[in-house]
């Protein structure tokens, strides 16, 4: 057993949001030098860099995750993790699927630069992909682990998008295992304000949209690692996300 340095929540250049320096490459390079052993790309509402940064985390000896950052019907960001790509990419073209279409403005909200893993560009999205979905919050689950992943409410210490901030409170249904904070010294206080919390994981990232947001490593588990195999720990990992390995 061994401890590894996360960060589940960053974004490529295909968010408008994000950078235009957040390929994947610079991305995955980036977090070799903060001490990461594990990373996870969550781009708004689609897993299309997905392919490139599992190719270039794995040249750095990151191990990847492929997400997403969902928005739902109610403007909640909700992040999706899965175990397997090509599970990823299945459940992207799930919500590609579920997604209300408006053209993307480039010179008001930003590029979406879909890459290779050689930090090549092979397209763009055309339609804007940070708004809401036709998911609402309950949607999101049982269509997340139809493809075996784990998803959980994302940054809840933010006024922007935030399930706190939009619903009020944590809500008992749908249940999540796992809630994710940007500021981790402020765990103790949620969980004062909010009892529910202390009955689930507590996880930290960084929400990256530019390259030095890209924290220091901080926030770990502790993993069984032997024998060695970067599909082992990850599969270690969504056993201790979906709560079904509690050490």
């Amino acid at each position: 057993m061994n401890r590894y340095y996360y960060d589940f929540h960053i974004h490529s250049c295909l968010s408008p949001c994000a950078d235009n320096d957040m390929t994947p490459g610079n991305i995955a390079g980036v977090c070799a030098l903060a001490g990461l052993q594990i990373a996870a790309l969550t781009d708004h509402n689609s897993t299309k860099n997905c392919p490139a940064f599992w190719g270039a985390a794995k040249k750095q000896g990151i191990i990847p995750i492929a997400g997403m950052e969902l928005t739902t019907a109610e403007d909640i960001h909700v992040v999706c993790l899965f175990e397997r790509l090509e599970e990823a990419m299945a459940f992207g073209d799930a919500v590609d699927e579920r997604r209300i279409r408006i053209k993307n403005r480039v010179d008001i909200f930003g590029d979406q630069i879909i890459m290779d893993e050689d930090d090549e560009p092979i397209g763009i999205e055309e339609d804007m992909l940070p708004n809401a979905t036709m998911l609402s919050l309950d949607d999101v689950p049982p269509l997340v682990e139809r493809f075996n992943g784990v998803c959980f409410p994302a940054h809840i210490d933010r006024e922007a998008n935030g399930i706190i901030a939009i619903l009020g409170t944590i809500p008992e249904s749908p249940d999540f295992g796992c809630v994710e904070l940007r500021d981790y010294d402020k765990k103790e206080d949620y969980q004062s304000k909010y009892p529910i919390l202390k009955e689930k994981l507590m996880l930290c990232g960084s929400d990256a949209h530019y390259l030095w947001d890209i924290r220091d490593a901080h926030a770990c588990f502790e993993l069984e690692d032997e024998p060695y195999s970067g599909d082992f720990v990850r599969h270690q990992l969504f056993l201790r996300l979906k709560g079904e390995n509690k050490r």
